[in-house]
């Protein structure tokens, strides 16, 4: 096993995997493919600068909803701006947060976007003019004009994209090899080794940002955990990764995953992956203070434990022998909710797999999880991979 006090000695070379176990994620690759490189980043120092900088020109208020007059732009007539309280110059509204404006008074986005902008402005007028909450909270920013980033209801609880930004910098440093926390390398799928020293690109990077959210994902691929042997007797090889997101414009939550996993390839998608676990706050009231004191600290705890736990219960799971009759596999299975035909396929994975029929704890957690991976449906998949988790979990 190879322990934390040899961080200061990386490998020089990468590593052989399996990953035909565990669970493939295709979280991050998403963001991959969708990003255009503008919102690619080289480095957290580089990410941070951007997000803070913006952060810097933003100015937050809570003003009253009937008071804001909107209105078609006087030098073109099929855009709207907005005259609020306070401001000497109208505002413009992004794309998103017109479409949340449209929300906040319950009126279509997509169809108010093919109306006539003074056609729009009347219907957004009245709906504003009638609205319930009286109160709503906008982010605005001057960047040479004003610019509309975000009306929220008026106890959205912001929690900037520096800030967790920030979080990770404690752990991370640069996140390109400063720390034992970086941009992961790639498997090559030839000799399914995982390389973790690759050059970070606008097309490797897994550090992102757009106007209204940021995305990164960093892990520790140089230090592999040795977590028992493969059917061949070769090392069953792991690497501890996380992710974290947020949107300081009220896209989406903030929220942090962290798990194990065997390999990243180069569309970014984790493979082998075991252990997730994932944290989530959203944008409420008191979210800056959830922050403060669940997401941070857990991060912080994440990146310096131990991995002793989650090898002990790898362990635990290999040696927990629970069938070794046909009669016995299916049993345990059907007692823990499996169909007949899902049971049979189970069996079908792991024998084909590791070529002799499941005995361990691991074994069926490997069948399950490797059926998951065969579901387009994803919230089958999902039931699958927690009937998985749970079963793993009960071997400690």
């Amino acid at each position: 096993m190879t322990s934390l006090a040899s961080i200061h000695q990386p490998a020089s070379s990468g590593f052989k995997v399996d990953i035909s176990r565990g669970e493939r994620i295709g979280r991050v690759s998403s963001e991959w493919f969708s990003r255009p490189d503008d919102e690619r980043f080289l480095s957290l120092t580089e990410l941070h600068d951007t997000v803070r900088s913006r952060a810097e020109r933003a100015h937050a208020r809570t003003i009253e909803s009937a008071a804001i007059r909107v209105e078609a732009t006087r030098d073109n007539a099929e855009r709207l701006e907005l005259v609020v309280p306070g401001q000497r110059r109208a505002i413009a509204p992004t794309h998103w947060s017109y479409g949340q404006l449209c929300s906040l008074v319950g009126a279509p986005a997509t169809y108010m976007r093919q109306l006539p902008a003074p056609l729009a402005a009347i219907n957004l007028q009245h709906g504003l003019l009638n609205h319930r909450a009286e109160l709503v909270k906008t982010l605005e920013m001057d960047d040479g004009r004003l610019e509309l980033r975000a009306v929220t209801g008026p106890e959205y609880g912001r929690i900037w994209d520096h800030e967790l930004v920030s979080a990770v910098m404690k752990i991370a440093g640069n996140g390109t090899g400063d720390t034992m926390w970086k941009v992961p390398g790639v498997l090559d799928w030839a000799t399914m080794t995982h390389n973790p020293f690759v050059d970070i690109t606008k097309d490797t990077t897994t550090l992102y940002a757009s106007d209204r959210d940021v995305f990164l994902f960093l892990v520790d691929d140089t230090h592999p955990i040795e977590a028992g042997r493969l059917p061949n007797g070769e090392t069953d090889l792991y690497f501890r990764g996380f992710y974290a997101w947020n949107s300081e414009v009220g896209s989406k939550t903030l929220g942090i995953a962290s798990f194990y996993l065997r390999a990243v390839c180069a569309n970014r998608n984790l493979w082998g992956t075991e252990n997730f676990e994932e944290i989530t706050i959203r944008h409420s009231k008191f979210a800056a203070q959830r922050f403060a004191h669940e997401a941070a600290p857990a991060l912080t705890s994440f990146a310096n434990s131990s991995p002793a736990p989650f090898i002990a219960g790898i362990k635990a799971a290999r040696e927990r022998l629970v069938a070794r009759k046909d009669d016995d596999r299916e049993t345990f299975l059907r007692r823990r909710g499996f169909s007949k035909g899902e049971t049979g396929k189970v069996i079908e994975m792991v024998l084909s797999e590791e070529g002799r029929p499941p005995e361990s704890i691991f074994d069926f957690v490997q069948g399950i999880t490797a059926l998951a991976r065969t579901k387009t449906n994803q919230d089958t998949r999902l039931e699958l991979e927690g009937k998985a988790k749970k079963l793993l979990e009960s071997a400690t």
